[in-house]
């Protein structure tokens, strides 16, 4: 299988999530199957057949995160020579040119992607015109509304 870019944040974060999948979500998930099961016929057992979708929907979650996490190639910045250029993990800070406005984006893996928290894929279109760049650059990003120009105006790598 392909390598899975992460951070160490995006690898701890679905960490958590399968421990809490594992340890709290099964064992409800169990005992409401159990509970509805005491309810009589399961045919026409709307709970019971409810808790297995649950189930099901748990299973698949949990087999989906431990792929990713067995296939992940955890990117650690801090310990990488940058030389300056934008890369997967960097922080990077840039100014819209038609707008002025100044927007600080960090370049994550697709399950880490946020837009709320400013956290983009590393896939999306303006993390791919924007890694191998450096500060100073000029970068153009096709978007819905037509192509638009970003200056890259600091790049961080925490």
């Amino acid at each position: 299988m392909t390598p899975i870019p992460m951070t160490q944040a995006g690898a701890d974060q679905l960490r958590e999530e399968l421990k809490h999948l594992k340890s709290v979500r099964r064992p409800q998930i169990i005992e409401a199957i159990a509970t509805a099961r005491e309810l009589g016929d399961l045919k026409e057992n709307a709970e019971y057949h409810a808790a297995r979708e649950q189930q099901s929907f748990c299973e698949g979650r949990i087999q989906e995160i431990e792929g990713k996490l067995s296939n992940a190639q955890i990117i650690d910045v801090t310990k990488m020579t940058n030389n300056g250029r934008v890369i997967f993990g960097a922080t990077v800070t840039v100014l819209n040119l038609d707008t002025d406005d100044e927007v600080t984006y960090r370049i994550v893996g697709d399950d880490e992607a946020n837009i709320k928290l400013n956290l983009i894929s590393v896939s999306s279109p303006i993390a791919r015109a924007l890694v191998g760049k450096q500060l100073d650059d000029v970068v153009t990003v096709q978007t819905p509304s037509g192509a638009k120009e970003f200056e890259i105006t600091q790049v961080d790598y925490v």
